[in-house]
């Protein structure tokens, strides 16, 4: 148990690790949390940064998350390892080294289930540009994809209590991230950008 806590204390602080609020910093911009969505993900640094950073920060937030992912399958059992996800996503959501303001932990969660099931993060990538493709609303077809990826955590964790109830976790997290994106998409007066916000 003491070391399944401390992989999940790792997962958690690994994720309070936001490149693209360090970023910002590094180049002298404003706080990614001060426009758009009020979000520090990518979607946001794509909005005032442009694609190419864009990219840098998914990559290295998709690159964080199969890191852990490799130090969870190592050191816990198969049941335990989608709990180690949930505090990675946690991390990413309220960051303790950035006033537990984040992002919303999609690229860590589609990452983290790379390493697991990466025919399942595949398929979660197209379901996702399907998605977009038909509804034009980027938290909508995350919504999509973090679905596909949960079952996917499930299931290599053997359909187990443990990895259900993570698996499941995970999702209602990522889904509570985005309930101001929720809440905006159902309010018909707000500008139609608002309701795309990522």
């Amino acid at each position: 148990m003491l070391r399944a806590i401390l992989v999940f204390l790792f997962a958690y602080l690994a994720g309070s690790i936001n490149f693209a609020i360090i970023f910002f910093k590094l180049t002298n911009r404003e706080d990614p949390r001060l426009s758009f969505s009020g979000n520090a993900g990518t979607t946001n640094v794509y909005r005032q940064a442009g694609m190419g950073w864009a990219a840098v920060i998914f990559l290295l937030d998709i690159g964080r998350a199969f890191a852990v992912a490799i130090i969870a399958c190592y050191y816990l059992k198969i049941s335990f390892v989608p709990w180690a996800a949930f505090f990675l996503i946690l991390g990413n959501s309220f960051p303790c080294f950035h006033g537990f303001r984040g992002g919303k932990g999609v690229a860590n969660y589609l990452g983290y289930t790379l390493l697991i099931a990466p025919l399942t993060a595949l398929f979660s990538a197209v379901a996702w540009l399907i998605a977009f493709g038909f509804f034009r609303i980027t938290f909508i077809a995350s919504f999509f994809m973090v679905f596909i990826l949960a079952l996917g955590q499930a299931n290599y964790g053997l359909w187990k209590l443990g990895a259900l109830s993570g698996a499941a976790a995970s999702l209602m997290l990522i889904i509570f991230n985005h309930r101001k994106n929720i809440r905006n998409y159902r309010k018909p007066q707000e500008p139609s950008g608002a309701q795309q916000e990522e």
